[in-house]
């Protein structure tokens, strides 16, 4: 199937083009991030710039039309072909997932709505290599377990994989396609996007590689991306900037690849979707930004080298999508975000605003195991006695603690702080029972 790019609606060029475009050349060689894409919609001006090249090893240019792994970032896209389904009277939101996946059985009661929302309790998975060696329906059977899930579904929030990889097989059992197929024809054709996968012969476009940082040399090259096949609905899409504006403007309704409804549905807010310090909340498919008394939505995406991003504020209709290809351009991203506002006037969130806890307090009750499938946390006194968290036995990480048991993670070398997350009690016995770390959480398994 030969795909062509849809013909946008005339917009005007964003007066500030040339800035812009500086900006992104400055911003590109101060990270070392050797290309990166940014494209700015607001409806009725529009600018698309982009800098550098795709791989450092060949040499070859980063255009409009480069293709970068998207990573998470791949999970919007999935949610919106479930709703698609759902909108087509295939589906409901509400209906348990186990009536079309026998292998969730053993969690009869998750949602369709609570597997693209992150709240029916799913682990995040087993990592890459592991998922490799088996089955989709074997991966979901031995991970949605009840011995293993994190929480009653419905009730609190944990950013899962795995809930992905269930959404992408309810596509297959609903459509009879391969997740690939029915993402292709149900709704990259209508984006206009042109299909780019991880894998073999996975894009007919030109794409980026991701890129690391090699200490010893002070050289970025190019690194090999690694996701199980059965892992594709949660992060194999590949796209450029222009293709993400794409996916923004459906949200908006500037365009109709997607429904009013569908649109409207993914950017709802879930009342029990809390990430802690990944967003100020959750709806279906998307994460929820609030910035000034403004709700954008959006979603955020790591693959191996690679840091993409999507913000979209439907009351304005403004789109700002972006990608690069280091992991550096994370970094990049949230200086440009800056750049904008100052360029454009367009205040981008790229991290939840921070909420004054007050002063630390020791909380040595929090010391423990916590786990999340096979992710091991432990929080132990650390020197001083404030507590320290290490994840499967990495070097510990200091933690500043507060009444409303929220915490920051503190870089141990130079002392910055960010929002890591926070523990939970239980509602009957007042013992804290569980951490949410990163929009993950970790059920306690035992004090040490």
């Amino acid at each position: 199937m030969l795909y062509t790019t849809a013909p946008a609606r005339r917009r005007a060029p964003f007066p500030a083009h040339r800035e812009l475009q500086h900006s992104l050349d400055t911003l590109a060689r101060r990270h070392r991030v050797p290309g990166a894409q940014l494209v700015l919609d607001t409806g009725s001006e529009f600018a698309a710039v982009h800098t550098g090249t795709a791989d450092a090893a060949t040499g070859a240019p980063f255009t409009t039309d480069t293709a970068v792994p998207l990573g998470s970032l791949t999970k919007p896209y999935t949610a919106a072909l479930v709703l698609l389904l759902v909108d087509d009277g295939d589906l409901d939101p509400d209906d348990p997932v186990a009536e079309y996946l026998p292998e969730l059985r053993d969690l009869p009661q998750v949602t369709v709505r609570q597997l693209l929302s992150h709240t029916g309790g799913l682990p995040t998975g087993p990592d890459s290599d592991a998922a490799a060696r088996t089955s989709a329906a074997h991966y979901l059977s031995s991970v949605c377990t009840a011995r293993d899930a994190l929480f009653a579904p419905g009730t609190d929030f944990s950013y899962s994989n795995a809930g992905y990889v269930a959404a992408g097989r309810l596509v297959e059992a609903v459509t009879g396609m391969p997740w690939r197929e029915a993402m292709e024809a149900m709704l990259l054709e209508p984006l206009g996007t042109v299909p780019a996968f991880l894998g073999p012969a996975g894009a007919i476009r030109p794409v980026a590689a991701g890129h690391a940082l090699n200490t010893a040399t002070g050289q970025v090259r190019p690194v090999r991306q690694n996701l199980a096949p059965l892992e594709a609905p949660a992060g194999a899409l590949l796209a450029s900037a222009e293709d993400l504006a794409a996916l923004g403007s459906a949200l908006v309704g500037r365009t109709a690849a997607l429904p009013p409804v569908v649109a409207k549905e993914m950017r709802h807010a879930e009342l029990a979707a809390d990430p802690g310090g990944l967003a100020d909340g959750w709806g279906l498919g998307l994460a929820l930004f609030r910035q000034d008394e403004k709700l954008w939505c959006g979603h955020d995406g790591n693959a191996q080298g690679t840091s993409c991003h999507l913000r979209v504020e439907p009351d304005t209709g403004a789109v700002v999508a972006f990608t690069g290809n280091a992991g550096a351009a994370t970094a990049l991203w949230r200086d440009l975000a800056d750049d904008l506002e100052r360029i454009a006037g367009v205040r981008v969130p790229t991290v939840i605003a921070p909420v004054d806890a007050g002063h630390p307090v020791p909380l040595p009750d929090c010391a423990g195991v916590y786990r999340n499938g096979g992710i091991r946390y432990r929080v132990a006194p650390g020197p001083g006695g404030s507590p320290a968290l290490s994840v499967d036995g990495d070097l510990p990480i200091p933690l500043l603690c507060y009444r409303d048991l929220s915490f920051d993670l503190v870089d141990p070398g130079s002392g910055r702080r960010e929002s890591g997350g926070r523990f939970h009690r239980d509602p009957v016995t007042g013992a804290i029972d569980r951490v949410q770390i990163s929009g993950r959480t970790a059920r306690r398994t035992g004090l040490g």
